[in-house]
Formats: C-alpha cells, sequence, structure tokens
C-alpha cells in the first residue's frame, strides 16, 4: 500500500504543476510576435518551430494520416486537429482552439513574421480548421421537397473552399490612408549633412529613436503624412539634408469574429486588413448567418453595414472599412429568404434585405436563361406559418412588380419546344428541315421539283469519283513489278476491294439488324449493289482449291453503297489481300468461275466497278405526318411524288396544315416491287460484251445475254456461276439455324451422356464444339444452279430467269483439268479426258489413303450440283465410281471420323458392372 500511496501522490504532484505552468502560459497573453510560427503549445505554452509546422504531417488539402491513438482528438485529420503526423506525435496536448469550442488564435499569412514555409504550414493549419458541409436548413429542405433537388444558399460556396495559400499582404503597396501603429516598421534614409540608414520599429509608446533628434512620436498618423512629420522634426537640428520613409514589415492585429461565423473566434491578421478580407480569412459567414448585413463595430460603435451582395452581384465594395485593433466584426442572423429556380442563370437561395420585388430577385439570380418563358413563372408562397399556396404570374409588366415574401420559391419555367405555323420536311430530300407555315401552303411549296429530291450524301460521293486513288500513281503503272502483289494479283499497301471491285468498309448494323458498310459522312443504306460471292477454303491443307490467306472472322456479301474507287483497309506487307474481308469456304466449293478468274494474272490495280452511290428515290409512296389539335390523334395522309412532281397532278398536290411532317422515303427505307427497282447486273467472262449492264424492267436473263451480245465461242456454259444476294442471306440464315441446332444437340448428348454414364470425355466434348466454330467461318456463297446440260452452248440453253439488282453472271472457258482433293495420296489437278471415268482419276491420285472414308466420296459438278456416292446405288450395284466426269469437276473423298473404339466401350461397361456388384455386395451384407 505504501508504494501505490507514493505513487498516486507523485501523480498529483506532476498534474498540479503542469496545470501552473499552464495557467502561466495563459496569462502571458496570446502575443505571436515572439513565436515566428504563430502556434503555440498548450502543454507548456512554448512557441512551436517552423520545423515542427503541422505541414510536415499533412497530406492534401491539409489530411494527414493521423493517428487516432496517439493523437486523441480527431482521428485522422492530422495536424492541429487531430494531433496526427509528426507534430501531433511531439506535442500530444497541442489542439487548436477553434476545434474544441475555445476562442480561436490562429496567425494570419499576411502578418509580420513568416517565411514561405510557415505561411504554407499554417494555411494548411487552418484548412485542418475548417467543418465540413454545413447540413441543409429548414427551408432548404422545404425547397428540396417542392423541386426535387437540394438549392444551394447563394454566397456559401465563397467560403466554403478556402485555398491552401494567400498572396501575403505584407506583399501589398501601402496605401495613403494606412495608420501607423506600435510595431510597424520603418525604413529611414537621411541622406546630406548627415547620414543616417536604419530599420526603426514603432515602440509601444508609438514613437521611434533617431540620434541626435531624439524620440518622434509617429503613431496615428496616416502614411501620407509621415515622411513630412519626420522631415519637420529632423530639421530642428540640420538644415541640409535629404530624407526618404518606406514602409517595412507591418505590425499584426487582432480582431474578434463574433455572431453567424463560420468559424468565430480571435484572429491575427496583418494591419492591412480590411472587413472584407478578414471575412475571406476567417471563413466567413455560416449558412445560418446573414450577408446582407454584416457589421464593423469599433469602441462600441458601428463603423459600417456591408452587404456582401453588393460586392458578388455588382462588384461595390466601397462600403469596405480598414481594421484596427480590438476591432469586431459582427455577423447576425440571416434574414428572411426566398427560393429562385428553374431557367435562371444562378439558380439558389437568396436573403432578403428590404421590399424586393420578382424582378429585383431575378437580378440576383443573374436574370433569365435563354430557353426561359415569361408567359408563366410558378411562386409557392407560405402564408403566415399555416398553409402553402401557388400563385401563376407572368414576368413581363406587372407580374415583375409582384413583392416577395418570406420562404417564396419562384420556378421559371421553361419555353416550350413546340415550333408555331411550320412545316417540316425530312427523309431523302436535298434539305431537311422546317418552313414556315401560311394559308394556303401546299406540297409543291417544299417540293418543287425533282432536284430537290436529291441528297447531299449523292453529291458527296459523285464528287469522290473524280478523286484519283492511291492506284493510279504514275509509278504504280510505270513499274508495275516492282510492288509486291498478293495471290490474287494486287498490289499490297494499296486500297483493297474484292473480285467484284467492291471497295471493303468496315461493317456497321442498319436499323434493320443487317451489316452494312461504313458511308462517307456515316450515311445510312441498306445498299442495292454488287456484293462479296467469293468462297475459298478454310483448310490451307485443302488442295489447289485452297486459300491459306483466308480470314475465317470475314462476313460475306455485306451490303453496302460504293464510292468507285474508293479503298478498304490496307494489307500487311506480304500479305494476302483477301484476309481483310474474304470469308472462308468449305472445301472444294470453289467455282470454275472463280478457280478463272483468280488465276488470270497479276493486275496493276483492283478492279473498278459501276453501282448505285446512294439508295433512289421511291417515287410511288410518301406520307403526311398530322396530329389532330382536338383529339391529339395522329393520322398519315400518303401521296404519290411521282405524279406530284413528274407528272404534276394537282390531286396530289395537298394542302398543308401547321405542326405537318412531310416523309420522303427512298427504295432502302420501303422496298418496292422488283419492276420499280434500279438493277445493275454484271456479266463476266466469255461475253461478247462483258460488263455492267442496267437492266429493263421485267428483263430476263437469256435477254440480257442476248443485249451483250451473246457468248464467244470459248465459253462453258455448264461450268458457269450465277450468284444471287437475296439468295446468299437466305441461304446464310438456313446454315445459322442448322449451326444452332447442332449446337443444342452437343448440349443435350452431353447431358444425356453424364446421366447414363456417369461421366463426359471433355475432349470430346471440345472437338464437337471446334467443328461447330470451324463450321461458323463459312459463308453463304449465294450461288444458283441453273440446270444447264453439259452440251449447251447458245442462249436458248439459258433459264427464263427473272434478274435483281446485284446479280453476277460469270462463264468461264473450258477447262483442260479434273481436280481430286481430300484424302489421297497426291491432291492434284489432272487433264481431262472423255473416256475416264472417277477410279481412273483417284488412281492417278494414287487411290484413297488409310484413313479415307471413300464410302462417303462425292462429285461437285461444274456447274456446282453434287453427286454423292450413296446416290448411286441402285440394282446392280454402286456404280459411283464408273460415274463419267465432266471438265471442271472435282472429286472430293473426305476423311474418317474418329468414333470411340471397341476397348473404351468395354472398359466402360465393364465399370458400370462393378459398380452395380458392389452396391449388391453392399445390400447383402447391410440384410
Amino acid at each position: 500500500m505504501g508504494k501505490r500511496s507514493g505513487l498516486f501522490f507523485a501523480i498529483l504532484l506532476i498534474a498540479s504543476v503542469t496545470q501552473v505552468e499552464l495557467a502561466a502560459a495563459q496569462s502571458a497573453g496570446s502575443d505571436t510576435f515572439d513565436c515566428p510560427s504563430g502556434v503555440i503549445s498548450s502543454v507548456d505554452g512554448s512557441c512551436v518551430s517552423e520545423e515542427e509546422s503541422p505541414a510536415q504531417g499533412l497530406g492534401p488539402l491539409g489530411t494527414s494520416p493521423g493517428n487516432s491513438q496517439t493523437g486523441g482528438g480527431y482521428a485522422g485529420t492530422g495536424g492541429v486537429g487531430g494531433a496526427g503526423g509528426q507534430l501531433g506525435q511531439q506535442y500530444p496536448g497541442l489542439q487548436s482552439q477553434g476545434m474544441n469550442s475555445r476562442i480561436q488564435s490562429l496567425l494570419d499569412q499576411g502578418g509580420l513574421n513568416g517565411s514561405q514555409s510557415q505561411v504554407e504550414a499554417l494555411g494548411e493549419a487552418r484548412l485542418l480548421a475548417l467543418q465540413g458541409p454545413a447540413a441543409p436548413t429548414d427551408f432548404q429542405l422545404m425547397v428540396r421537397a417542392s423541386l426535387g433537388r437540394l438549392l444551394p444558399v447563394y454566397g456559401d460556396s465563397l467560403f466554403r473552399q478556402v485555398p491552401t495559400t494567400f498572396a501575403p499582404l505584407r506583399e501589398v503597396n501601402v496605401t495613403p490612408g494606412y495608420v501607423l501603429g506600435p510595431g510597424d516598421q520603418l525604413v529611414i534614409r537621411i541622406w546630406g549633412q548627415v547620414n543616417f540608414n536604419a530599420q526603426l520599429t514603432v515602440d509601444r509608446s508609438g514613437a521611434v529613436y533617431l540620434p541626435q533628434v531624439g524620440e518622434i512620436h509617429v503613431a496615428g498618423l496616416p502614411y501620407s503624412q509621415l515622411q513630412q512629420h519626420l522631415r519637420d522634426a529632423v530639421s530642428h537640428i540640420y538644415k541640409s539634408f535629404d530624407l526618404n520613409v518606406e514602409m517595412g514589415q507591418l505590425r499584426s492585429i487582432q480582431v474578434f469574429v463574433v455572431g453567424q461565423a463560420r468559424r468565430p473566434g480571435t484572429y491575427t491578421l496583418s494591419s492591412l486588413s480590411t472587413l472584407v478580407t478578414a471575412l475571406f480569412a476567417t471563413g466567413g459567414p455560416s449558412v445560418q448567418g446573414s450577408l446582407r448585413d454584416i457589421q464593423l463595430r469599433r469602441n462600441g460603435q458601428t463603423v459600417t453595414h456591408f452587404d456582401l451582395y453588393d460586392l458578388l452581384i455588382l462588384g461595390d465594395m466601397s462600403k469596405d472599412a480598414p481594421l484596427l485593433p480590438g476591432d469586431v466584426i459582427y455577423i447576425p442572423p440571416v434574414g428572411p429568404q426566398v427560393g429562385i429556380a428553374g431557367n435562371v442563370r444562378v439558380p439558389a437561395i437568396f436573403e432578403l434585405k428590404s421590399a424586393t420585388s420578382v424582378e429585383q430577385g431575378l437580378q440576383f439570380a443573374g436574370g433569365l436563361s435563354t430557353t426561359a418563358s415569361l408567359l408563366r413563372a410558378s411562386l409557392e408562397r407560405l402564408d403566415a406559418h399555416k398553409t402553402r399556396t401557388v400563385l401563376d404570374i407572368t414576368l413581363e409588366g406587372a407580374g415583375l412588380a409582384t413583392p416577395l415574401q418570406q420562404a417564396d420559391l419562384l420556378r421559371v419555367l421553361p419555353i416550350s419546344p413546340q415550333f408555331q405555323n411550320t412545316v417540316t420536311l425530312r427523309g431523302n430530300v436535298a434539305e431537311t428541315g422546317r418552313f414556315a407555315w401560311h394559308a394556303g401552303m401546299r406540297l409543291s411549296e417544299i417540293i418543287p421539283d425533282s432536284q430537290s429530291l436529291i441528297t447531299r450524301d449523292y453529291w458527296e460521293r459523285r464528287n469522290q469519283l473524280g478523286v484519283p486513288g492511291p492506284q493510279f500513281k504514275p509509278e504504280y503503272a510505270s513499274n508495275p513489278d516492282n510492288y509486291s502483289r498478293d495471290l490474287n494479283g494486287y498490289q499490297t499497301n494499296t486500297p483493297q476491294y474484292d473480285r467484284n471491285g467492291v471497295p471493303i468498309f468496315s461493317g456497321q448494323t442498319s436499323l434493320n439488324g443487317s451489316t452494312q458498310g461504313q458511308q462517307v459522312n456515316g450515311s445510312q443504306g441498306s445498299g442495292q449493289n454488287s456484293t462479296q460471292n467469293n468462297n475459298q477454303p478454310a483448310n490451307p491443307a485443302s488442295g489447289p482449291n485452297s486459300d491459306p490467306n483466308c480470314d475465317p472472322n470475314a462476313e460475306n456479301g455485306s451490303q453496302q453503297y460504293q464510292v468507285g474507287q474508293s479503298s478498304r483497309a490496307n494489307a500487311p506487307n506480304g500479305t494476302n489481300g483477301s484476309q481483310n474481308g474474304e470469308p472462308c469456304a468449305s472445301p472444294g466449293s470453289r467455282s470454275l468461275a472463280d478457280e478463272e478468274q483468280a488465276s488470270s494474272g497479276n493486275l496493276p490495280r483492283p478492279p473498278l466497278t459501276v453501282a448505285l452511290p446512294v439508295p433512289e428515290i421511291d417515287w410511288s409512296y410518301a406520307v403526311i405526318e398530322r396530329m389532330n389539335p382536338q383529339t391529339l390523334t395522329t393520322s398519315l395522309v400518303p401521296f404519290n411524288p411521282g405524279q406530284l412532281i413528274l407528272d404534276h397532278d394537282v390531286a396530289q398536290n395537298l394542302a398543308l396544315e401547321p405542326g405537318d411532317v412531310v416523309t420522303i422515303f427512298s427504295q432502302a427505307d420501303i422496298k418496292v416491287p422488283q419492276a420499280q427497282r434500279t438493277k445493275f447486273v454484271r456479266l463476266e467472262g466469255e461475253f461478247k460484251q462483258a460488263g455492267i449492264y442496267s437492266v429493263l424492267p421485267g428483263e430476263t436473263l437469256p435477254q440480257l445475254v442476248a443485249r451483250a451480245g451473246g457468248f464467244t465461242p470459248d465459253a462453258y456454259l455448264f461450268g458457269s456461276n450465277f450468284t444471287r444476294e437475296s439468295t446468299r442471306v437466305l441461304q446464310q440464315l438456313r446454315l445459322n439455324d442448322y449451326l444452332q441446332n447442332l449446337e443444342l444437340e452437343i448440349d443435350r448428348s452431353t447431358i444425356a451422356a453424364a446421366a447414363s454414364i456417369g461421366s463426359v470425355d471433355p475432349s470430346a466434348t471440345a472437338a464437337s464444339r471446334s467443328l461447330v466454330a470451324r463450321f461458323r467461318t463459312i459463308r453463304a456463297t449465294g450461288r444458283v444452279v441453273l440446270d444447264i446440260s453439259q452440251t449447251a452452248s447458245g442462249i436458248a440453253s439459258l433459264p427464263n430467269l427473272q434478274l435483281e439488282d446485284g446479280d453476277r453472271f460469270v462463264v468461264p472457258s473450258k477447262p483442260s483439268t479434273v481436280n481430286v482433293v481430300g484424302a489421297v495420296y497426291d491432291e492434284n489437278s489432272f487433264l481431262f479426258r472423255n473416256t475416264q471415268a472417277v477410279k481412273s482419276y483417284l488412281r492417278l491420285a494414287g487411290g484413297p489413303t488409310k484413313s479415307a472414308d471413300g464410302a462417303d466420296s462425292f462429285i461437285i459438278r461444274a456447274d456446282g450440283s453434287v453427286v454423292s456416292r450413296h446416290s448411286q446405288n441402285g440394282v446392280f450395284g454402286n456404280t459411283f465410281a464408273s460415274l463419267r466426269l465432266n471438265a471442271g469437276d472435282t472429286v472430293v473423298v473426305p476423311e474418317k471420323v474418329p468414333r470411340p473404339s471397341g476397348l473404351r466401350n468395354f472398359i466402360n461397361y465393364t465399370q458400370i458392372f462393378s459398380q452395380l456388384a458392389l452396391g449388391a455386395a453392399a445390400i447383402a451384407v447391410l440384410r
């Protein structure tokens, strides 16, 4: 007990000594002239040096990794408030007097004492004393209930975000009206009969001492009279001299900020400070404080009433006043408030000082915005703190003179977006826009002729046709062999085209979900022109018909409107241009016509093409959208633009009404009958006049070929290739449906196997999915088998087929080879002989390999038809090997598909039976 009692009394003694020292330090006053940093420790009353400044322990904006365990107070705030950082650890009792509800005593940056590091440290310390945003006032909450959002108090943000540094006031020129006082430093220079140069500080009695002259009283003098006052004092002793005096370091003064201030307390400021600068330095009024009647009191008298609205709105500081030691800045409670929201430049809550009208309130809010309506504004009012009412006023005349009252909420409404007395023209026209409506207005006034239906996009694309591409440069034509080429004979590092001469654009999805080429200026369309119909094998090892440079991710045949000699993406050096957009196809499906075109030799540039630059106008249908002003229902009034513009039919020249919307469609917007469409068909190969032809209404394939002069003697009609875009789209849809069903079947098989056997071979599942993924790289060709006989040679043998836009008919010359591909020892092309059958060509290729599936062999005829081995089963056996081949035919011998071995099945069944036996034995034991 004796040791514990002694320890207890020792603790009491230390605590009492500490309290005595603290009381002595506080009785010495809060004068900070002898403390350069301006921060006094509450532990022992000593001055904290600049090296111990809170800035060393602070992070950005005054925050620091404060330690709540070591510093106490506000953990995490660091510096003074939270006693965190280096300063808080070294002086645990150091606190900001403003943070613990005591009177604040922080030296301002603009004071006498201070290096740059001290100024920054004190700026950071003051930020730590700032509290977070104040809670919304009751009036703000009421306004939010009406508007759905919180309105700020006008002027509050001006003091909420205090900058980390201010320009020190000691660097500002001293004004002539500055009043000298104790602590000011004077720089006095005298030369002539006497030489004197010194820096003198005004003492507490208000005087400075000059040798041989004596004490000169200067306190209370304005700076403008100081030099003459010193000259008069020195002239009593010396006659012939000159004198100059300047202000050195200025004194600091102590002022009080009280009332509804954001941070009330005492502040040590520069003697150059004024009421306005003091407000910014001390944090200004709180949200509950008035900005309209800030009072500066001195010796019991009010020196000035300052209205911050004069400064913020008008820029008027005429009522600002300089501060003197002991001044009190009093901020009274806020006065009546109103909210102004809606279409004004500065929506906020404003304070009223006297009788204020709606017009004056709008001036506080910066005036009306550009879209504000003068016809109606809503004024919500609180009547006698009992009920809330709403007044509808106009912002003209008497409405602007309406007086505002406490708790009013003025909402300025926007103007209506409706266009009065206008007619809108849109769609496939030269200039879309709005036209002024007048009585008796008709369609012919906004669509006067056919030229008004030619879009700007049409002319922009036409203009592109006259711009030469890089492939037309002279060095290409003069030295074509000096440039690398791809497998198709096109220059690499030049604009890329498909074999139809169609420039390949990056894919872009249209409104109807189809993929379209990227067009000039981003315009949209669902093109009606030539498309990519070329097919290349996906397997690089599939023989002479394969293309190792095909792109399995390419989309074949995407519709696009052409820009003549536009380019597609450049291919890398030494690569095949088909990598940029050419899809893969199944092995052996490459047509005879494509083979001939691919081997036609090197081309100095891609082939040109002719196509529609933009969709053409729909001359049979346009519409007027009209809304009934009584029932507010919309009706459609159709008319025929062809009869209106071309035939000048008066019956189609309909009268227009205000608000009508006239829409002109193109053939890409609404599909028109084939007879009304502009159709371009490409005839290539063995034609007397091969080229691109515009199809006449109702014209068939034989008629178009006859118009082109017929076939040449070398034409091989059996190997011709006819492709159609609409067919390609349908084929691709069917292929996608099949692959989707195949994936579902694989999933069902996997689930069934897991349920029956208990385990699934992951490698088999992965192989199945890999096969489906490869199938997805195959793109439909759009080829139509014309069913032409092997000996056909004239126009009469062609089917009577109606033509569509984008059709392509290629007639090759008769080849001299037959192809054998697949699981044979020598995939190759062999000379065609009329007397040889399938077995002869298989013998020339070395015969099927061990992995060949001869039972599933098939023949791809030159016309695109397929003959399988199974289709040749008959009464006398299978006659597939004895079939005669035609020139250009291809024999395909597929590989065998691996199947599970008998040993694997035996192992699986053995495991099942062993598990059943173990289960039966276990049941017997349990019994």
